[in-house]
Order: structure tokens, then sequence, then C-alpha cells
């Protein structure tokens, strides 16, 4: 399946962010469901460009995105605008324009692009997953104590039970090194990219992973929940 449109909604919603990058002011940021679940006038933007554009390119599809768009169908995009929001607002450059196309809930196409690093990774069913034109393969470490893993926390993990630190305790001298990028579609495509060994997280949402679990399917990686 052709990913150039996708890749170039992708890149258009990247320059929008980096146009706003380091420019927002208070007014440009507000909260949701907590005080730490942040979103500006920059992932709005963002999401405004990524709608225009994947409905010009693929008329019909539903959109389904972390904001303000929501719409549901057989065949449907999950988009998140600006994964790594909290990054964003504080300046630091890891964030992320991530789309996954469904159809009857079985992925099709990822789409998960860098605006600071320049980095853009897509995958296709039974197609491979690709940085560029370079094909991506997850990483062969099999020992833990080789390992560098990535995770994150959930905003809410005061009032959760289940915050994921338990987790984290248990793994962490166990691993050569833990990582927390602040963005899971990052922490999937650098796992497809074999940058780091492996990922988990606990409390995400579809928009988090939409893109990401493609491409760590497509890279020779096993996506699954703590079930296994």
């Amino acid at each position: 399946m052709d990913a150039d449109a996708a890749i170039d909604a992708a890149h258009a919603a990247g320059r929008a962010l980096l146009a706003s990058f380091g420019q927002l002011t208070g007014s440009d940021i507000s909260s949701k469901s907590h005080r730490r679940d942040l979103v500006t006038s920059a992932d709005l933007e963002a999401e405004r460009i990524l709608a225009a554009a994947l409905r010009a390119a693929y008329p019909g599809d539903a959109i389904r995105s972390e904001e303000v768009v929501n719409e549901r169908g057989d065949r449907e995009w999950i988009v998140d605008p600006l994964d790594g929001t909290v990054n964003f607002v504080h300046g630091i450059p890891l964030f992320a324009v991530s789309l996954g196309l469904f159809e009857h809930g079985r992925p099709l196409l990822s789409v998960i692009h860098l605006p600071v690093l320049g980095e853009t990774y897509h995958a296709a069913a039974g197609q491979g997953a690709w940085r560029g034109e370079q094909r991506l393969k997850v990483s062969k470490t099999i020992d833990l104590a080789d390992a560098v893993l990535a995770t994150g926390f959930p905003y809410r993990r005061e009032h959760l039970a289940d915050n994921n630190l338990a987790r984290f305790n248990a793994v962490f001298n166990r691993v050569r090194g833990l990582r927390r990028m602040g963005s899971a579609c990052i922490d999937l495509a650098w796992t497809a990219a074999g940058r780091i060994d492996g990922f988990w997280e606990v409390h995400l949402e579809p928009h988090d992973v939409a893109g990401g679990a493609l491409l760590v399917r497509e890279a020779g990686g096993i996506v699954t929940d703590l079930a296994g």
C-alpha cells in the first residue's frame, strides 16, 4: 500500500509543529483530564492539517484523533498529531506525529515522523518497516543484562494502583539501561529500528500505539498486551 500521501500529511503537520516549537506562551497551553495531560494550540493546528490532508488523499476514510476529530468507520485513521506534548512544551525535542490506518481493526499502514530529528518511519502490512529507504529490523539482543529498554508512566499515576513503578523497579537492576523518552510512538519506532531492545507501558490509548505497533511487527518484533 502506498504510504506517500500519509507521509506528506505527517510532514506538513511536522512543519507546523516546528514553527511553534519554543514559541508557545501560557495562553497556548491548557490541561485536559489531569494537570500533567497537556494540550497546546500546536496540537490542534497539527490535527487540523492532518485531517485536511488525509481527507483529501483518502476520501471516505474516518479519522479518529487524540484531540477534537472523533469519527468512526470500518476503515479509519487513528492519529496523534503531537505525541510528546509535555516534551514539546518544555523545549525537549523528542516529539512526533503518528498515524495508523486500520480496516475492521486490522492495521494496514503506519507513519511516525520526528520533526526535529528529521526522521520518518513507515510500514505497510506485509511490506516491511522503513526509515526513509532503510529497512528496519528489531534488535537481536536476547539477554536482559545486555538490553536497553524503554517505558513510560501514566499522567494520573498517584491515583492508580498499577502505575508501572513496581515493574520499573523489578527490571531496573537487570538491564543495561532504562529510558523514558516521553513519547510512546518514538519508543515503538526506535524499537522497530533496533535502537532500543524493547518497550512496555500501561494505560495507553489507541492513538499512542496505532502508528508504532505495525512498525514493530513489520520489523520482526512482537507486540502483545501484558498477558502475552
